[in-house]
């Protein structure tokens, strides 16, 4: 239970949304719910991720051209609607929005990486 609180106090003071460690004896799993940071319960079925999918063609980018970081990593906890990344359509570039709250799980697509409507971009665990 120490090393419970020590991970918890240690998580606090990161960016992190989401940890889960998994050993042979079981998983433990901590997240934030408001500032605070909690264990949460085991679910017994896996939680399906949400993709974020792209709204038009374009060329995906992961930030904005002039800035250096991207948008969302894996692992950041991000708002509904809050941009994730970027569709460069000619001169124009389109925001791609989370449609839900929760935790960027992982990226499918490369940055300047050409992809159709609908494409998987990346995936969420909802929160």
């Amino acid at each position: 239970m120490q090393d419970v609180s020590r991970l918890a106090a240690w998580l606090a003071g990161t960016d992190i949304g989401l940890l889960e460690l998994r050993t042979p004896e079981g998983t433990l799993r901590l997240g934030r719910r408001g500032d605070d940071v909690v264990e949460l319960p085991q679910d017994e079925e896996e939680i399906e991720p949400v993709p974020v999918k792209a709204p038009s063609l374009g060329v995906f980018l992961h930030g904005h051209p002039l800035a250096t970081a991207p948008l969302a990593r894996i692992g950041a906890r991000v708002e509904a609607g809050q941009t994730v990344g970027l569709l460069k359509i000619g001169p124009l570039l389109l925001p791609v929005a989370a449609p839900q709250a929760g935790i960027v799980d992982g990226v499918h697509v490369a940055d300047g990486a050409a992809v159709g409507y609908g494409t998987p971009l990346l995936d969420l665990h909802p929160l």
